[in-house]
């Protein structure tokens, strides 16, 4: 496991809409010095419109993360923190040009593709890994779900997904340093089961979503009706339902890569602890909520 500092060879551009606002953005990740961290600024509001990626900045988890330093927001940051922390990037600036960040194919593949074969560069100085004394746990009483932190001579995750859910069915995924993030995790697309949608779009949410960004579960019967409903909010042609249950066909990248990708927003969110963690990740149903609880539960206690 990498025991130096590193950041990034060269600067990335990335551009596309949010997946909840629909607005269009262009995000430059760029090297930073030693010890920097992680920050966005948002440069269509100036130099200075500056917010670090800590727990202590989180402003909402409505089906994302947004951090917010005054008037300054960004929003659904979590799958290029995950795939930064997943590719042993300690530090590097994010410039944005609008206030959430694109969301691309739906996970964090652009961003691996990209940095992946160019790699990182080590710099000089040892990443002070973020160590635990104690052993942590939320738990959502109400909906069973938890995240358990202990102490660990390096970082694991162990996650599992219960939706209910005759389609997903009961799914588990884990990761260390010891599998390619970039093949294992990074590559695991968001997804929404099809009654969520309308509501979701009637909250002002989900208007960056399409069928090329998202998988989408049809948990339920629908009619002809609702298809074609979706079909013009989706703007395509008459959608598809697969005989396992997906929308328009689709091809899964794994079996479980929904439990997959929920883990790739685990490992985004809990970066915003500050650093690399060496903990023993175990979650139960997590969500960005719970998720940035810990974060900030751990950042507290690491000070």
């Amino acid at each position: 496991m990498t025991q130096r500092q590193q950041t990034l060879r060269k600067e990335y551009s990335f551009d596309g809409k949010g997946l909840h606002t629909g607005k269009v953005a262009k995000v430059r990740i760029k090297p930073a010095p030693v010890d920097f961290g992680i920050r966005f600024v948002r440069t269509d509001i100036g130099p200075d419109a500056v917010v670090e990626a800590l727990a202590s900045n989180v402003s909402s988890t409505a089906r994302s993360t947004t951090i917010s330093k005054g008037n300054v927001s960004v929003a659904t940051i979590e799958h290029l923190l995950s795939a930064l922390t997943g590719m042993g990037v300690d530090n590097a600036l994010v410039e944005i040009d609008n206030v959430e960040v694109p969301i691309l194919d739906g996970s964090a593949k652009p961003y691996v593709d990209a940095i992946w074969p160019r790699g990182v560069v080590e710099q000089d100085a040892p990443r002070k890994y973020l160590e635990l004394k104690d052993t942590f746990e939320f738990r959502n009483e109400e909906t069973g779900a938890f995240i358990r932190l202990e102490p660990s001579d390096r970082p694991s995750f162990d996650l599992t997904i219960d939706f209910n859910s005759k389609v997903l069915g009961v799914q588990s995924a884990q990761w260390d340093f010891s599998k390619i993030y970039a093949e294992e995790i990074g590559v695991c697309r968001t997804f929404v089961f099809f009654h969520e949608i309308e509501f979701l779009f009637r909250n002002n949410l989900v208007k960056g979503g399409d069928v090329d960004n998202a998988i989408v579960i049809v948990e339920h019967p629908v009619t002809d009706e609702q298809i074609e409903h979706m079909s013009k909010l989706f703007n395509v042609p008459k959608l598809k339902i697969s005989s396992e249950g997906y929308l328009n066909n689709l091809t899964l990248r794994f079996p479980n890569e929904c439990a997959r990708h929920k883990l790739l927003d685990l490992i985004g969110d809990l970066r915003l602890i500050g650093g690399f963690l060496n903990a023993k990740v175990t979650a139960y149903k997590s969500g960005h909520s719970i998720n940035t609880k810990v974060a900030a539960m751990v950042a507290d206690h690491l000070k």
